[in-house]
């Protein structure tokens, strides 16, 4: 292979070969792909308002009405095609996205990257979000159900607890927003580790959305190198990669040398 200057990892000829551990200041960053993270939000959103209407629906003061659970239970099932396809798009696009970040830092790098990431490993990751999408119901179901029990024996008051059923759809909204968020940065993790890899990459730069709202543990690691086969454990305890954990927006950086 020729030599090549891959700027956005900050490494070239002057640059002494990274450690684990070390850390590097940002350059060019291979970002998270937030338009594809707002849009799968979208979807997942539209699966909770549903659910929101048929709790509305089998909801009666603090009880649910019979035929609730085969109702959640025929929505669930009928959900998964629909849900294999908006996984399927959500990881077309985060593909794009990274391959793109890919090329726009390297030229040279990008005319050796395969575009396209281990075919059965993508399926997994699409399995993966179908059987997520569909315990958003099944588990704003068992809440629902929960809280009616609580109500039949009297743990609690029956105004709160009819009040709080109401909420269900705004609860699993929520949820649905938890799950995009922390299934497009692990896809695009994956992505990101899978081409790195693919081109030589044996470590990558630990990157934060570097606002106030990110972990303690993650900001530290702010601008350390990493083995993509040794994750590291934080300061909170976890032992993971960037963008690998709930909720998690950091990145990883790849260092081709």
């Amino acid at each position: 292979m020729k030599e090549f200057s891959f700027r956005a990892m900050t490494l070239d000829k002057d640059r002494p070969k990274a450690t684990r551990g070390q850390k590097v200041k940002a350059a060019t960053k291979f970002k998270r792909p937030a338009a594809a993270e707002r849009e799968y939000e979208r979807q997942l959103r539209s699966v909770a308002k549903q659910v929101g209407h048929l709790i509305k629906l089998y909801q009666d003061g603090a009880r649910m009405l019979p035929g609730f659970d085969k109702a959640i239970a025929g929505y669930v099932e009928a959900l998964a095609p629909w849900a294999s396809r908006v996984a399927e798009r959500m990881l077309e696009a985060v593909g794009r996205t990274n391959y793109r970040q890919w090329m726009a830092s390297s030229r040279a790098i990008g005319r050796e990257l395969k575009a396209d990431v281990n075919v059965m490993e993508a399926r997994l990751i699409q399995q993966e979000q179908v059987v997520l999408i569909q315990s958003l119901p099944t588990e704003a179901a068992a809440r629902a159900q929960k809280l009616a029990f609580d109500a039949a024996i009297g743990g609690r008051r029956i105004d709160e607890i009819e009040a709080e059923i109401k909420r269900s759809g705004e609860v699993t909204a929520a949820r649905a927003t938890l799950i995009a968020r922390t299934e497009v940065a692990k896809a695009n993790s994956t992505i990101t580790e899978t081409r790195a890899k693919s081109v030589g990459s044996t470590q990558y730069i630990w990157r934060t959305a570097e606002d106030a709202a990110v972990r303690e543990s993650h900001a530290e690691m702010e601008g350390v190198v990493v083995d993509w086969d040794n994750p590291p454990t934080l300061s909170d305890g976890t032992t993971t990669h960037a963008g690998m954990i709930y909720n998690c927006r950091c990145y990883a950086e790849p260092i081709i040398e």
